[in-house]
């Protein structure tokens, strides 16, 4: 570890259990330009308060409790190994199965805030603030090069794609306050092909608003492979060009692409995205559906 840094704290290399007690001041708080506030911390047994209520800043995030110990860059070596209670400047880097991060803090810079590196699988990020500094670019909240990973409850905000993942479970979570860098495409959750044999991907009960007129909420893309086997069901989502693109592509028919009872909302463009809320979507796939999609107030459908 090293002792000091002109402007990053001290490096961390974690290749045990990571764990910090003590509390995190928070605050709370509407910005001036009139963007959502900043993160709330709640336990995380708590759930929305009625059924259609979806995840914001009071049910995602930090929670209450032991202060944060602020860290530099974090390796995690250790297979099972948990991650707590730290405020991570700069990267986390997941090198190891199994772990859990947890009530964690990460402000990173460069290609991602924290990632699971190829070979490693099994992740599970909790109850998270993930962000940039707004100041020196950062592309991804989290970036999957793994296998199967679950993110759930995290906060995640001024990044240019929140989420990338081809597999795995994004749940009850909330991403917004997108930050766009010269040359990035601007994205929630983004799949570049095919989950990994056996393999699924589940986003469920999110809440992803892109208040910038590109790329997406939720972007299915094929860059290396066909698209197949993802749900996207019970979000509030807005924004983006399109806010779904749908799995179309060079690779063959999509199938098993579910889009299913999901809040677009036209609270950042008249069309929910800039162009319109669906793009690329194939419904004579096999399995494919767009289906209890609705306006946000008024219920009105949406047709694919």
């Amino acid at each position: 570890m090293s002792s000091s840094l002109p402007r990053r704290l001290a490096l961390l290399v974690a290749s045990i259990v990571l764990s910090g007690a003590a509390t995190a001041g928070c605050t709370r708080g509407t910005a001036d330009d009139g963007r959502a506030p900043l993160p709330g911390h709640t336990p995380p047994s708590e759930s929305p308060k009625a059924k259609d209520d979806f995840p914001s800043a009071e049910t995602t995030g930090l929670r209450p409790g032991p202060s944060l110990r602020k860290v530099g860059e974090v390796n995690v070596l250790r297979p099972g190994a948990v991650v707590e209670n730290l405020e991570v400047h700069g990267k986390l880097n997941i090198k190891a199965d199994n772990v859990t991060v947890r009530n964690v803090r990460v402000i990173g810079e460069g290609d991602w805030s924290i990632i699971q590196a190829k070979g490693a699988s099994g992740a599970v990020i909790e109850d998270c603030e993930i962000s940039g500094d707004g100041v020196v670019r950062a592309q991804w909240g989290v970036l999957n090069q793994g296998g199967d990973i679950t993110v759930r409850r995290a906060n995640i905000h001024t990044v240019a794609n929140s989420i990338g993942t081809g597999q795995g479970l994004i749940e009850d979570s909330y991403m917004y306050d997108f930050k766009k860098y010269p040359g990035d495409h601007v994205t929630g959750p983004q799949i570049n092909g095919s989950p990994e044999k056996g393999q699924t991907l589940t986003i469920r009960h999110n809440t992803i608003l892109n208040q910038i007129s590109q790329t997406s909420a939720i972007s299915i893309y094929q860059d290396f492979s066909r698209a197949h086997d993802v749900l996207i069901e019970r979000n509030l989502l807005g924004g983006g060009g399109y806010t779904i693109y749908g799995g179309k592509g060079k690779f063959g028919t999509p199938t098993n692409i579910r889009i299913v009872g999901n809040v677009f909302t036209r609270r950042l463009f008249p069309k929910g995205g800039f162009w319109g809320p669906l793009a690329y979507f194939d419904a004579k796939g096999q399995g494919n559906l767009f289906e209890n999609n609705v306006w946000e107030g008024t219920g009105e459908p949406i047709a694919p």
